[in-house]
């Protein structure tokens, strides 16, 4: 099996985890798969949870990502469903208000939440037998509100919404999401706001 990631210190990470595992069958190679140099034809499946979605050019990246698998192989997606279906998105949006910002291009989570658009994208990157399965499952920001609130703030787009307002603009812009995560807080699991995915399988073509 191999990795590949742009992020080294994802990749130290997988290192280590796989380390712990005591897995001996896994590499890691740093680079982009939209470009990467994969061996031609080598691999059964392909595997990507929350990573396609950026993708800066999804056809020319997907096309490369054919070359690596043997005919009738397998790719497997997990990818965010659209941005209105995802509460974890709506909600932070809706407590920064106007300071909310729409995602800078080739960092828009929710790029493939479109099913038909999606579909013609691996159709035409060499795919077929393309299917989707909805996944509703919630995201868990942080054991308490306190946690929750480092990661939110953490977002790179809620870092620039509230870099763009005055502080006390900015202190009631936190305010609002550190009342919005208590109100989703819950003692048997800590912060969760409400999400949906879509597990996409796909198909190598043989031709």
């Amino acid at each position: 099996m191999v990795g590949v990631d742009v992020s080294e210190r994802m990749l130290e990470r997988a290192r280590q985890l796989t380390a712990d595992e005591r897995l001996e069958n896994v590499t890691y190679e740093l680079g982009d798969a939209q470009v990467h140099r994969f061996d031609p034809a080598r691999f059964d499946v392909a595997i990507s949870r929350f990573g396609t979605m950026f993708f800066s050019d999804p056809a020319a990246a997907f096309a490369n990502v054919a070359t690596a698998l043997r005919p009738a192989a397998r790719l497997v997606l997990l990818v965010w469903q659209p941005h209105d279906r995802n509460d974890c998105a709506t909600a932070i949006d809706a407590a920064l208000g106007d300071a909310a910002q729409p995602p800078q291009p080739g960092a828009d989570p929710f790029s493939l939440g479109d099913p038909g658009t999606t579909a013609g994208v691996l159709e035409g990157a060499g795919f077929d037998d393309i299917r989707f399965e909805d996944v509703h499952e919630p995201v868990f920001y942080g054991a308490d509100v306190k946690a929750a609130l480092a990661v939110v703030r953490g977002f790179q787009d809620t870092a620039a919404a509230l870099a763009g307002l005055s502080e006390g603009e900015a202190d009631l812009a936190v305010a609002r999401l550190r009342a919005m995560l208590a109100a989703h807080y819950g003692d048997d699991r800590g912060v969760a706001l409400d999400a949906r995915s879509w597990l996409i399988t796909a198909q190598r073509g043989t031709r």
